[in-house]
């Protein structure tokens, strides 16, 4: 498997990865995560503009894709119940799904997330069981409560050399 920077001409895989990744979400205990379409396709673009999006690729085919990038998340500045395990300049993964079509596609991208760079933060829905199992198996350590944007509650994880 390999990553490289998402294209607009990979939108279409890309949001029917989504698609098959919220089907998977309500068919394991995780009804309300990605609610109405999220994420949105404007927001998958704005991820391309800001190459900020990656996709896994595999046999020449996308199977994952991800939200990467180095630098401060505002809605990781309060964390509540916890504290982070480090404080210095860390990246960020967001909007992290496979297509479910190879296992292993999520535990590849997030250790390619942690070879480029060695303090990742994460965070994650409460009843996204498997993200949080698969995130304490690569090592993540869970820190507190986040809270998004919209007030939602988010898990909060990090890893750090």
């Amino acid at each position: 498997m390999e990553m490289r920077k998402t294209t607009l001409a990979d939108l279409d895989e890309v949001m029917t990865i989504y698609k098959k990744a919220r089907q998977f979400m309500r068919a394991h205990d995780n009804p309300t995560q990605w609610l109405g379409g999220k994420p949105t396709r404007e927001q998958i673009e704005d991820d391309i503009a800001k190459q900020q999006s990656f996709v896994c690729i595999h046999q020449g085919k996308i199977l994952g894709v991800l939200c990467f990038f180095v630098g401060n998340d505002p809605t990781y500045k309060e964390i509540s119940g916890g504290n982070w395990l480090s404080d210095d300049t860390y990246a960020v993964v967001h909007r992290i799904a496979s297509s479910g079509e190879v296992k292993g596609v999520g535990t590849f991208m997030m250790q390619w997330a942690f070879e480029k760079f060695g303090n990742v933060r994460v965070d994650t829905h409460e009843d996204n069981y498997v993200m949080q199992n698969m995130l304490k198996k690569l090592g993540y350590t869970y820190c507190g409560i986040i809270h998004l944007e919209n007030g939602d509650p988010r898990l909060a994880y990090q890893k750090t050399v």
